[in-house]
């Protein structure tokens, strides 16, 4: 019986990686400088702002970004800056 698949099948589920061509992948790390840096501005907005700075929709993407972005420094500092985040969005949401 003819195999139906040919020889390289095994190859699709990575039995013989030197017959794959893989994507390299080059390992990206953020520079904990310019994160601190963008953090530090998305919080000035939202300090010197009266009332909501950015559409509601804007505002509920920062409030995943912000802590996500924050993992990249160390533990401590990024507990503050997303501490300090949230206090001035519940700020901005009583101004409302």
């Amino acid at each position: 019986m003819t195999d139906l698949f040919g020889d390289g099948q095994r190859s699709l589920f990575g039995d013989e990686p030197d017959r794959i061509p893989h994507a390299r992948q080059e390992l990206y790390t953020p520079d904990p400088e310019r994160i601190r840096q963008r953090l530090h501005a998305v919080l000035a907005k939202a300090r010197s702002a009266p009332d909501e700075p950015w559409p509601e929709k804007k505002q509920r993407v920062w409030q995943i970004v912000f802590p996500n972005m924050a993992k990249w420094l160390p533990e401590e500092e990024a507990e503050q800056l997303c501490f300090e985040f949230a206090r001035e969005i519940e700020r901005l949401k009583l101004a409302a």
